[in-house]
């Protein structure tokens, strides 16, 4: 039986790159999944909508709820989590993959771009977790996975975009705490970040350009990152900070080559917050 059959995943910000990735992953695995993120209409420079991904999910196999979000907007985020449970009739999982990354310091950065990165990183897995908990607690198998990395008190990951670091520590320092308090309800609680670069329209508009996209993996390997972890209860995992490759080496995986964004031998870079 697969992993996930009838399993209801709510992921944020799941139309596009890592998100859409563990979305199609997850529909493989016979789960409902539920698509939410902004991109309702097409984008001129990049591609997918969470309709588009709900297609592709139907086409794998799984049931899709594509669903317009905002993750900044608490009352909208209790509204689409509530319609998802109704509709699916309950969520099981919830991913905080939702992201805005912005790579400058204090000096040259805009406070409304610090807002931005704090309210879609960090306050949404409040907001998104508070909000789902209600319908985890009945969940039999119920998990928060959240895109963030392990702590790494290094200055230098401090140095020239300390603003955009203390946001995703945030993610992983709330994920902590609900790991512990939800423990009662039996909740697993976890972070996810890979241990290479992912190479998605981030990458590519954000923090690097083409060029970086060769140095780095395909979404896919934090896809199947997820399902391992998502397929698993809580008390098997809870509370950690994952890193893809690792999970997927416990797995018996060996082979990443596959995972390559391109062919060749291109040195792979470390994603941010990794030795």
């Amino acid at each position: 039986m697969d992993k996930l059959s009838s399993r209801t995943i709510f992921i944020t910000g799941g139309s596009r790159g890592i998100g859409r990735a563990i979305a199609l992953a997850c529909a493989k695995q016979g789960a409902n999944v539920v698509i939410a993120a902004k991109s309702d209409t097409p984008h001129p420079k990049l591609p997918g909508t969470i309709h588009t991904v709900a297609e592709e999910i139907e086409a794998a196999g799984g049931k899709a709820l594509p669903l317009v979000l905002d993750v900044r907007n608490e009352d909208q985020v209790k509204q689409r989590i509530d319609e998802a449970a109704e509709h699916f009739g309950g969520i099981d999982a919830l991913v905080n993959n939702a992201g805005a990354i912005r790579l400058t310091g204090v000096e040259n950065l805009k406070v409304s771009r610090y807002d931005l990165m704090h309210q879609v990183n960090a306050r949404a897995v409040f907001s998104c977790s508070q909000a789902a908990l209600p319908y985890l607690r009945t969940s039999d198998q119920a998990h928060i996975l959240s895109l963030s990395p392990p702590l790494n008190l290094d200055k230098k990951w401090f140095a020239q975009y300390g603003p955009y670091t203390t946001t995703k520590y945030a993610m992983t320092m709330l994920s902590m705490g609900m790991a512990e308090e939800f423990k009662r309800y039996g909740i697993a609680v976890n972070t996810l970040w890979p241990k290479t670069l992912i190479s998605t329209a981030a990458i590519e508009f954000e923090a690097g350009g083409a060029e970086l996209m060769a140095h780095g993996r395909k979404p896919e390997i934090m896809a199947d990152a997820a399902v391992s972890i998502l397929g698993k209860s809580a008390s098997e995992l809870s509370g950690e900070n994952l890193i893809d490759e690792n999970v997927l080496r416990a797995e018996g995986v060996t082979d990443f080559d596959h995972y390559r964004y391109s062919a060749g031998n291109k040195q792979l870079m470390p994603d941010l917050f990794l030795e």
